[in-house]
């Protein structure tokens, strides 16, 4: 004879993991886009000093008119999902599917990652500073780059407070090797930053997935006054027995974006695993030629405003060609969107 044996399936969902949002908290809050679709930001420049005269009616110089450029900032993330539960599909499946919990399992499994990696890799691809490892990570070259970082942060006037390494599994595992590394745990102050593991050379680390950050990205090592990561719109919403549908249709959109302040690049300083992910600096001569790699565009300018969104600036029409005039201050910088970190490092001449 047969045996049927009985079968019974229970009222508990088996839940998958799933993580937090790591990218939330680390961003500025400085600006807002309530009513607006995009925000310009200014940045004012500055002016060199030079000698004081003695004599004459211009002792302190040849006043201009003090310059300035902006950013504009458009949002352009604009996502949304939607489900229904049917009533009679709830009824015979013990009612597992519960409107309201499966917003959350949304958030926790498809927007937080959604969002996270979003924004590590805008912040990545616009980030003003990189380290190119071209070697082995170790617990010594991680400790090495992490080092190159802090000082490249001193000489872009980075402040103590507010600098953080978003990192991978892997180079946080030998960044905790180091003896002088303090674990969050023994703080007074706890952790206020998903995945922030401790501090080290005086650096944040929030050890993130590896799949969050951009292939060929190691780590980010950001202050936290040159990253926004607006959201602008996150609706969820249950229409309980809508028409044409018995049971609950849910609907949710998220409209978000992030960007890196251009007057702040330089606070934003990506470790990379090789040259190929970094755009390579222009190079200029004493005399002004000015030479690129192919590939890349470069943008310049000749009064020490920002070469990334000043609106003097002007684009390299060919490689070998001579930028400015005698005495002027060229800046230079190059953009390559087939690499990882678009930014290259600046160049500035003083012909």
């Amino acid at each position: 004879m047969a045996v049927n044996l009985a079968e019974k399936f229970v009222d508990k969902v088996a839940e998958r993991f799933a993580q937090k949002s790591f990218s939330g908290s680390l961003g500025s809050k400085a600006y807002n886009w309530d009513g607006v679709e995009s925000i310009v930001v200014y940045s004012v420049d500055t002016v060199p000093y030079g000698n004081y005269t003695r004599s004459g009616t211009s002792r302190y110089g040849t006043p201009g008119e003090l310059g300035d450029y902006i950013q504009t900032m458009r949002m352009t993330q604009d996502k949304a999902a939607t489900w229904t539960i049917d009533k009679g599909n709830a009824k015979e499946q013990l009612n597992i599917k519960k409107a309201n919990e499966t917003v959350g399992r949304q958030q926790d499994e498809r927007l937080h990652p959604l969002v996270d990696k979003y924004s590590f890799t805008q912040w990545a691809k616009d980030a003003g500073l990189a380290i190119t490892a071209n070697a082995a990570i170790t617990a010594n070259t991680a400790m090495g780059w992490l080092q190159d970082a802090t000082e490249k942060a001193d000489d872009a006037a980075f402040p103590e407070d507010g600098r953080f390494c978003v990192c991978t599994n892997a180079y946080y595992k030998l960044l905790k090797q180091n003896p002088n590394f303090v674990y969050t745990e023994g703080l007074a102050n706890k952790a206020l930053v998903r995945g922030e593991m401790g501090t080290l050379d005086g650096w944040r680390i929030v050890r993130v997935p590896t799949s969050y950050l951009p292939t060929g990205v190691h780590a980010l090592c950001m202050h936290n006054s040159a990253i926004l990561n607006p959201v602008k719109i996150q609706d969820y919403k249950i229409h309980v027995d809508p028409p044409g549908i018995n049971g609950n249709l849910v609907e949710t959109r998220v409209l978000f974006d992030a960007f890196v302040l251009d007057a702040k690049a330089k606070g934003v300083i990506a470790i990379l695993a090789s040259n190929a992910s970094h755009t390579t600096a222009p190079t200029i001569a004493a005399n002004g030629n000015c030479t690129a790699l192919g590939g890349t565009v470069v943008y310049y300018t000749v009064d020490g405003s920002d070469p990334r969104c000043s609106g003097t600036r002007a684009a390299l029409s060919a490689a070998n060609t001579v930028l400015g005039n005698a005495g002027e201050l060229i800046t230079a910088i190059a953009f390559n969107s087939s690499c990882t970190v678009e930014y290259s490092d600046y160049v500035t001449v003083q012909r």
